[in-house]
């Protein structure tokens, strides 16, 4: 590797081989010096899950021709970049870019990402980070149409690096090139899922359960990634992993806690 050259961590949740990672390693490869480490099979849906009770094994492994050093991981998203930083880098990333997904993860979505929990674990980590998902949840979708904004939006990070603590959340909608009105810095928009549990009988008579709903948005604000996303504008929110509710704390220091 270069050392002049900026390394950047590619890592994803739908697995080692999927379009969107191959896209992204692809890429980033304009940018810098590229290492990968995703897992070895899909784990969307994963969130901040971390492997405990079970060992971990990472493959060395070549997919595509290039010189980026690639590694599949047993693990989560986050195992991923865990086990990048512990074991795997021989240098400190200068980026961690993540997916590119197949599929949103906009509003409430981010918290069960696992594409956004990579990123997430890259800014504890203290690496500028970016979380890349396309509106489009088909395996062989097409990603052509956005590589210019992922490339720009990883160059800004690059060149400008991000507060500690934070990263990207990007979203990009399916729509053709021509189609895209730009690039909106956003808020994370108020919506959430109505979750429904179909329930089914299996061959051998037993109950199980499948998960189905849909997501209802309630913010009719249009500083959204949610609007942004509907009106054709590429949204960027910037996401931290402190969760603490601050405007509460005040209201929770009022009560009696004699």
């Amino acid at each position: 590797m270069d050392k002049k050259k900026p390394l950047i961590l590619v890592v994803n949740d739908d697995g080692v081989t999927a379009p969107g990672i191959r896209t992204l390693i692809r890429l980033m490869k304009k940018l810098g010096d590229v290492i990968v480490v995703a897992p070895d099979g899909p784990q969307s849906g994963m969130g901040h899950a971390i492997t405990l009770d079970s060992t971990l094994h990472v493959e060395r492994v070549h997919i595509d021709k290039g010189e980026q050093v690639e590694y599949a991981c047993s693990g989560t998203p986050v195992d991923c970049v865990k086990l990048a930083m512990n074991k795997l880098v021989p240098k400190r990333p200068d980026l961690c870019v993540s997916g590119i997904n197949h599929g949103s993860n906009s509003s409430i979505n981010v918290l069960y990402s696992g594409t956004m929990s990579a990123a997430v674990e890259g800014a504890i980590e203290g690496i500028p980070s970016i979380g890349f998902s396309l509106l489009d949840y088909s395996h062989d979708a097409d990603f052509s149409q956005c590589e210019e904004y992922v490339i720009k939006i990883a160059k800004q990070v690059l060149e400008n690096s991000l507060p500690k603590g934070t990263c990207l959340n990007v979203n990009i909608p399916n729509v053709k090139k021509e189609e895209f009105k730009g690039i909106r810095i956003c808020r994370q928009a108020n919506g959430n899922w109505h979750e429904e549990f179909d329930e089914r009988i299996s061959p051998q008579g037993k109950t199980y359960y499948w998960l189905t709903g849909k997501f209802v948005n309630y913010d009719k604000g249009e500083d959204t990634d949610i609007w942004a996303l509907e009106n054709n504008y590429i949204s960027v929110v910037p996401v931290m992993f402190d969760v603490t509710a601050h405007h509460v704390i005040q209201q929770l220091n009022s009560w009696n806690h004699g």
